[in-house]
């Protein structure tokens, strides 16, 4: 392995560099670690994250003309993504639970053409609200969309795995490829045909960047509730992405 020699000047334009990106380290791993178990310490994603970021400085080619933000959050972000993957932190009953929620969503809002409700997709499930409300808490730690999930583009049916498109080294792979894929614009359409209260958290959380406890003091609920109404906002969508077959 060959190790590149830093100048001074270039050590400390480094250093100045992961200071002040470190918000943002902190910001992913934040965001990540919301939908993690509890033995999976926040800590341990920043230090993994400071990694990532590390290496999008020693990789970022300004002349591509992509911001170094950008470029950073997609390695920041890999690092994380990988170190979970090799945790294999999510048990598969998990997946099976948020994988039958979302389903039924499909199914359901595909036979009603509206969104259900939690009392419609409990029924439909053969549990009481209670046992519904339950099992939300228990798949909140699935992602949207698993890294081991095959996603398929417009132009050729070209297949690959998410995780291996995270951590694809080419950045225009990378874009290019995302850019093609239709799980972008399915998500925007539907976010705007969530239930109110989801679409809210969702907006809060995703694009005002409020923390759960603070969108609970916004929409006057606890932050348990919010976090289950995100949750339920997520399955729902993947039960969209399902029903157009993206996945």
């Amino acid at each position: 392995m060959t190790v590149r020699a830093y100048q001074n000047d270039e050590v400390s334009e480094r250093n100045k560099m992961i200071l002040e990106h470190a918000a943002l380290v902190k910001m992913i791993a934040e965001r990540l670690a919301i939908r993690l178990p509890h033995n999976v310490d926040k800590e341990d994603l920043v230090e993994v994250g400071i990694i990532g970021l590390i290496d999008a400085l020693d990789k970022y080619v300004p002349e591509k003309g992509v911001k170094f933000r950008s470029y950073a959050e997609i390695r920041i972000r890999g690092a994380m993504l990988d170190y979970l993957r090799a945790l294999d932190w999510i048990p598969r009953s998990v997946r099976d639970k948020a994988r039958d929620i979302a389903r039924t969503f499909a199914e359901v809002e595909h036979r009603l053409l509206r969104n259900a409700t939690e009392d419609e997709i409990a029924s439909e499930m053969g549990v009481s609200l209670q046992e519904y409300h339950q099992l939300i808490n228990e798949a909140k730690v699935a992602p949207l969309i698993s890294i081991d999930e095959v996603l398929k583009d417009e132009k050729g049916g070209r297949q690959r795995r998410l995780g291996d498109i995270v951590s694809d080294r080419n950045l225009k792979d990378i874009e290019e490829f995302v850019d093609n894929i239709k799980v972008k614009e399915i998500l925007q359409k539907h976010i705007l045909k969530l239930p109110k209260k989801e679409m809210l958290v969702i907006s809060l959380y995703y694009y005002d960047e409020l923390t759960m406890k603070e969108i609970g003091l916004v929409l006057e609920l606890t932050e348990s509730r919010v976090s289950q109404l995100h949750s339920q906002a997520i399955l729902r969508l993947k039960g969209k992405l399902k029903d157009a077959e993206i996945q």
